[in-house]
């Protein structure tokens, strides 16, 4: 796999293999098979085998597994069983509370020829949310952190998206500050209303999140656009780029703006984007 940034995740359910299997070929960056919420407790034994199978070799694209609660029966079986096989990228943590949660899976998901498996902690609660921070730096397995905002909006009562605000800055600033990439939107719900998730993407990518989770193929389209840079950012980024190279250390552009090593550092973030589209 790459180093290359996600910017699309594809969630599928884990008892649907045929849609897995579509899913793989869909063109999102990454494929998280979901064990926990997209199942029907009768079918969570016949998920889990049926993800086994498919990542009993490797897969075309990232794949990642989202367990069952990790303070519930099932998780143990799904690390044990999933944790070793070649095809899976990264596992998905859900409604951590605390780096305990990070730090037990961290400890007994090992791979077959060792070494930690890739974690990504999933904050769904109000308790996880305030333990941002601690969960992000809790151990170098961890390769970052997101929100659950259909969990984390029923716990704390919240309608509106914008109530919602504060949590998310909270997750990106907690995020950057433990050395993890920018973490991802949570998944926008209406799969008809590519409009509102357009909105919902710039809303997201000023507030610094990068990519996003979809539940349907064609939100991927959307998401990618949005975090895509534009054709004008990406000239102002070459500008930036090309001033510091004739002119290292501060100064200013013809067009008024200041130049100094953060805003040339950003420059070279949005380039290297655009060389991902």
């Amino acid at each position: 796999m790459t180093a290359e940034p996600v910017l699309t995740w594809l969630y599928v359910p884990g008892d649907r293999p045929d849609v897995v299997v579509k899913a793989l070929a869909c063109g999102a960056d990454a494929v998280i098979v979901d064990l926990e919420d997209a199942v029907a407790p009768a079918r969570k034994e016949y998920a889990r085998a049926a993800t086994a199978e498919l990542l009993s070799d490797a897969a075309p694209v990232r794949v990642h597994v989202r367990v069952n609660a990790l303070d519930g029966p099932l998780a143990e079986a799904d690390l044990k069983t999933l944790a070793p096989l070649p095809g899976l990228s990264g596992l998905r943590l859900p409604k951590v509370t605390s780096p305990w949660d990070v730090v037990r899976v961290a400890e007994g998901a090992v791979r077959a020829e060792g070494g930690a498996l890739g974690l990504y902690a999933l904050l769904e609660t109000a308790l996880g949310v305030e333990q941002a921070f601690a969960v992000a730096s809790a151990h170098h397995a961890l390769r970052g952190i997101a929100l659950g905002e259909a969990d984390l909006r029923a716990d704390l009562g919240v309608r509106e998206g914008a109530g919602l605000d504060w949590a998310r800055a909270r997750v990106v600033v907690a995020a950057r500050a433990a050395g993890l990439p920018p973490p991802s939107q949570s998944v926008y719900p209406d799969i008809r209303d590519l409009d509102g998730l357009a909105v919902s993407c710039a809303h997201g990518r000023a507030l610094g999140f990068l990519g996003r989770a979809a539940i349907h193929p064609r939100q991927l389209p959307v998401i990618e656009r949005a975090y895509l840079p534009t054709p004008e950012e990406i000239e102002s980024a070459e500008a930036v780029v090309e001033a510091a190279a004739v002119h290292p250390g501060a100064l200013a552009l013809p067009d008024g703006r200041f130049v100094d090593a953060a805003v040339v550092a950003g420059a070279h973030r949005t380039l290297a984007l655009a060389r991902r589209g």
